[in-house]
């Protein structure tokens, strides 16, 4: 198994359905404010772990996907960081996938420096437990957001989306493609 190939070919997939999205959406998550895109991770990640406790989805889709919109949402994060929320759509589709391409290839980068130090500890870990991690970054992200970002020793949001993403883009390697 090579974890880079691995890592590469979801956010390959990630990708692919973020650029359909703008498609047909173009970049309405412009629009949300940092606590808005907050909980819309929140409520991702809450039903990844609903599903994992319950063993039943009643609406059809699994937790796979939840962990993919996880990846797009978080990269939409540092993006919203980055530029700030806007009254509008204020970027073309070019633009988006631009920043899409930078942050997603930031975040393999910063991947592959983890993997190294931690030699390769995600493949033997549980997927609750990304769950549960993802579910414990977004508490953290909350908390900065009400400090208003005057945080003492704290990473920061950015820090804290990048390994949401990471931990959901393992999530998604362990479920399969």
């Amino acid at each position: 198994m090579d974890t880079n190939k691995e890592f590469e070919a979801i956010m390959a997939e990630c990708r692919d359905l973020f650029a359909k999205k703008l498609h047909d959406y173009g970049a309405s998550w412009r629009i949300l404010r940092p606590s808005s895109l907050t909980d819309q991770l929140f409520i991702k990640a809450k039903r990844i772990r609903s599903l994992e406790i319950k063993k039943e989805s009643k609406v059809g889709e699994g937790i796979r996907p939840e962990f993919i919109a996880l990846i797009n949402y978080g990269i939409v994060g540092l993006i919203q960081t980055e530029k700030g929320f806007a009254d509008t759509v204020d970027i073309t589709v070019e633009e988006a996938l631009s920043l899409y391409d930078r942050y997603a290839n930031e975040a393999l980068e910063l991947m592959k420096r983890k993997n190294h130090d931690y030699d390769e500890a995600w493949r033997a870990m549980r997927v609750s437990s990304y769950t549960d991690f993802i579910l414990t970054k977004l508490q953290r992200i909350k908390e900065i957001e009400d400090l208003g970002g005057a945080t003492l020793v704290s990473e920061g949001v950015d820090g804290n989306y990048m390994d949401i993403i990471n931990y959901a883009v393992f999530g998604a390697i362990k479920l399969g493609y």
